[in-house]
């Protein structure tokens, strides 16, 4: 009998996406490896960089990167950002270099074939909703097509394909893991801001929350639909949370949360745990009537 080939599945989240260092610092130290990771958003930069340097060490600084960055190095926008994407009609409110100049300082690969684990970047075709999956070329380009979030950034062209953020057509990429061989899939993903008590105010804040909340309902339904196809275990996010997507000032204290309930729940036999996560979908922790 074949012997199972593993995937990492890593979802989109904005500044969420510090939950899931928590959770490669406690796999990495369980020693769980994988045999590809597929990512998609800024599960795609954490992705890439674990797929990079798959040590405690290469972790670590991965989580030093997030536990430096503000909200305007990823998101530089600007009341002048927005006057001018008016004003010259662009179809994306900042440019993405600040983002790219991240990727760049942490990243020792310079195209996607060459990262030490097998690596898999998805993205989605802006003209037909395809998802497209990138696992080979420029490794940079392959991640800002996949963050490029609609109006925020600018969209990528590969290959003559127009590509934008891969959490439009599928935050959590199940199906790319199961079409790529996996039989055992640990989903990462980055939960979402449940414990808010009032809906995010910054426009680009509220998009990404409001596609956090798409991306655990299709969590559970992948989760079912391949269940006879691969075994999928999803590691449990962070709840209650009431940290926005869009707030990097709190990244130090989530990848501590997480990396210690990652732990606890690893030793409590998490991994042999399978199916959609307990925690329903439609929880309030008791603050609305």
């Amino acid at each position: 009998m074949a012997s199972d080939r593993t995937a990492f599945v890593l979802s989109g989240g904005g500044s969420l996406g510090a939950v899931q260092v928590g959770m490669l610092q406690a796999l990495v130290e369980a020693g769980l490896m994988p045999d590809f990771v597929v990512g998609t958003s800024v599960g795609a930069l954490n992705g890439a960089a674990f797929a990079d340097d798959p040590t405690p060490k290469g972790v670590q600084r991965l989580a030093d990167l997030w536990r430096s960055l503000r909200r305007e190095d990823v998101f530089p926008l600007t009341l002048l950002a927005g006057l001018k994407a008016l004003l010259l009609k662009r179809d994306h409110l900042v440019e993405a270099g600040a983002l790219l100049s991240i990727v760049r300082g942490i990243l020792h690969a310079r195209r996607i074939e060459q990262t030490r684990i097998a690596l898999h970047v998805t993205a989605t075709d802006v003209l037909s909703g395809a998802e497209v999956t990138l696992s080979t070329g420029d490794l940079d380009t392959a991640l800002m097509a996949s963050t490029a979030i609609p109006v925020v950034f600018p969209h990528v062209e590969i290959d003559g394909r127009y590509l934008v953020d891969g959490g439009v057509g599928d935050n959590t990429p199940i199906n790319t893991a199961v079409g790529l061989g996996a039989t055992r899939i640990i989903v990462l993903p980055t939960g979402m801001s449940c414990g808010l008590r009032e809906p995010p105010r910054d426009m680009a804040a509220l998009a990404l929350h409001i596609m956090s909340l798409q991306s655990m309902r299709q969590l559970d339904r992948d989760t079912e639909r391949f269940a006879q196809r691969a075994r999928i275990t999803i590691v449990p996010p962070l709840c209650p949370l009431d940290v926005s997507v869009f707030d990097f000032s709190q990244t130090a204290a989530l990848i501590d949360r997480t990396a210690r309930q990652t732990r606890d729940w690893l030793a409590g036999g998490g991994m042999d745990q399978h199916g959609p996560l307990d925690v329903p979908l439609l929880h309030h922790h008791g603050h609305h009537a």
